[in-house]
């Protein structure tokens, strides 16, 4: 079974630091992308940024960039979002998803079809 599960969210003051995990089963994470989207209460859904599996490139929404970064550990089968210099405005349930392709870019996360997701983890930033 294809499955996706966050955790590590929680409670952070402004500009503090989380690390949110995405560990998959069920496939591997070495031949397919994972996105990050998130949404904040009463908000729409937002792209954060992505990682392809050919070559662990990155794409990262202007609003998070160069203060979210995303890797992947092969070895556990589990891609991270790293968030520093968090602020109110980063409050929002998070969540991984792919579309069971390769590679995926900031297109791919607005317009595709995100075929797997997790369930979800909640960051909550105070000011």
């Amino acid at each position: 079974q294809v499955q996706l599960v966050e955790s590590g969210g929680g409670l952070v003051q402004a500009g503090g630091s989380l690390r949110l995990s995405c560990a998959a089963s069920g496939f591997s994470l070495d031949y397919f992308a994972i996105g990050w989207l998130r949404q904040a209460p009463g908000r729409e859904r937002e792209v954060v940024g992505c990682i392809n599996s050919s070559d662990g490139s990155t794409y990262y929404a202007d609003s998070v960039q160069g203060r979210f970064t995303i890797s992947r550990d092969s070895a556990k089968n589990t891609v991270y979002l790293q968030m520093n210099s968090l602020e109110p405005e980063d409050t929002a349930v998070y969540y991984c998803a792919t579309d069971m392709s390769r590679d995926m870019s900031i297109a791919t996360l607005f317009f595709g079809n995100l075929e797997v997701w997790g369930q979800g983890t909640l960051v909550t930033v105070s000011s």
